[in-house]
């Protein structure tokens, strides 16, 4: 029976937030942090890094159709927020944040017996610079979602690019820096004593990232025109 008491005061206190908040009629909360020229957050996130991959003219006819496999693994994200208010629906958004993410290439056109490796594990740690323009819809009570895009920079701590030793000597190495174009969406939500707000966007290299072995004829990198970032991102922010 106390259970039964505790569970039913939860449930009408949840009602009467979710009532407050999303209701026909909510209070609205936090109804001057649009109005600011400038305010701060932090977002936390996961994220899935993977690689678009094309190949040189003749590389699927000669490897039998068979590509390069990209496994990948999810990571975490964690950063912070400037957002810069210029009009009531616009906004410019700089979030820096650090980017962990786990690839693990295939290369099953490697012959078997010929003691050249076909997996190469690719731990990357970025550093992402992103500048992006937020355009929100009209707010709605206490929900307010939005549609944002822009560029960013991304430095990647994990890249070997200096590294003296190539694939022959199991390196695999991709460029410290590179560009990309984002684009995502997501919704804010005004509680009473901060704004919190999932999105969800994806991120798309510009420009070749990978950096070939010495020999042209590396089975690693030789057929390989070019290699661009695609990843999917997922943060939680809050102000």
């Amino acid at each position: 029976m106390k259970k039964l008491i505790v569970i039913a005061c939860l449930f009408i206190s949840v009602t009467s937030v979710a009532q407050n908040m999303f209701g026909k009629n909510p209070y609205k909360n936090q109804q001057e942090m649009d109005k600011q020229r400038v305010h701060w957050g932090y977002f936390l996130g996961f994220n899935t890094y993977n690689y678009k991959i094309n190949y040189t003219e003749g590389y699927q006819i000669k490897n039998n159709g068979q590509e390069i496999q990209v496994n990948t693994t999810g990571g975490f994200n964690v950063g912070f927020i400037t957002n810069l208010r210029l009009t009531e629906y616009l906004s410019l958004r700089f979030e820096p944040g650090l980017y962990y993410g786990k690839k693990t290439l295939f290369f099953p056109q490697l012959a078997e017996g010929n003691n050249l490796s076909k997996i190469r594990t690719i731990n990357s740690t970025y550093i992402n610079f992103p500048l992006l323009l937020k355009f929100s819809a009209m707010r709605t009570g206490n929900i307010r979602p939005f549609v944002l895009g822009g560029f960013s920079q991304s430095l990647n701590l994990g890249s070997n690019q200096d590294s003296k030793d190539d694939n022959y000597a199991g390196k695999f190495r991709v460029k410290k820096w590179s560009s990309n174009y984002e684009l995502g969406l997501g919704i804010d939500f005004y509680f009473e004593h901060f704004k919190f707000t999932p999105s969800v966007r994806g991120s798309f290299g510009i420009g070749d990232e990978l950096v070939r072995d010495r020999n042209a004829q590396s089975p690693w990198t030789g057929g390989i025109e070019s290699m661009k970032t695609r990843a999917i991102l997922v943060n939680f922010t809050f102000q």
